[in-house]
């Protein structure tokens, strides 16, 4: 409780934390905005999925200096190896970590109950886990795993087009002041655009 007063009671303090805080935003951002080239998408049993190697090189390229360390693993029974791993990464001047678990079935010889290779289940349990965590805390790969989000904040060029249209309706106030509450967005920009220019018209 003490720590988080002194914090209040520095104004410059905040401002740089507000300063981190909104640089990681735009770099999440930025970084799950990627397009991932076809060629490296795959697919099995009908979902589309990356390499390790293809989401470790965004990680070096975006994130250089990351580290995975493996907290703990175990099987269950014979039939899944479970991996609990940790991710560190440098991110704008944060050094941030988050943890992640995965699980992978260890494989069978057909109508038996010999191992096929349980180590490279387990090598699978860990690359599964590394791979979730990229995508959970770094973004990378969000258009393959569909955690994209379309960003409702309008342009530069949107914003423009609105106050021009705006001005000439007489009510620039209001919609500008529309725009920075988040009423008018990309959601509703077309609407919003046809209605003042009936009202200009």
């Amino acid at each position: 409780m003490s720590n988080e007063l002194q914090i209040m009671d520095q104004p410059s303090v905040l401002k740089e934390v507000g300063t981190a805080l909104k640089a990681i935003t735009k770099k999440h951002k930025k970084v799950s905005s990627i397009s991932t080239p076809k060629a490296f998408i795959k697919k099995k049993m009908g979902m589309d999925y990356v390499e390790y190697s293809t989401m470790r090189d965004v990680a070096d390229k975006e994130y250089p200096g990351w580290s995975w360390t493996i907290i703990s693993s175990e099987s269950l029974g014979s039939e899944a190896y479970v991996v609990h791993g940790r991710l560190k990464w440098y991110d704008c001047g944060v050094w941030r970590e988050g943890d992640m678990v995965a699980a992978h079935r260890i494989q069978k010889k057909k109508g038996t109950t010999e191992f096929v290779d349980v180590g490279n289940d387990i090598k699978s349990a860990n690359t599964d886990c590394v791979k979730k965590a990229f995508n959970h805390y770094m973004n990378i790969c969000d258009d393959v795993y569909r955690n994209q989000v379309e960003d409702p904040e309008l342009d530069d060029n949107e914003v423009e087009t609105l106050r021009k249209l705006a001005i000439k309706a007489e009510i620039p106030e209001k919609v500008m002041d529309q725009i920075k509450n988040g009423e008018v967005n990309k959601l509703n920009y077309k609407a919003s655009k046809a209605k003042l220019e009936r009202m200009t018209a």
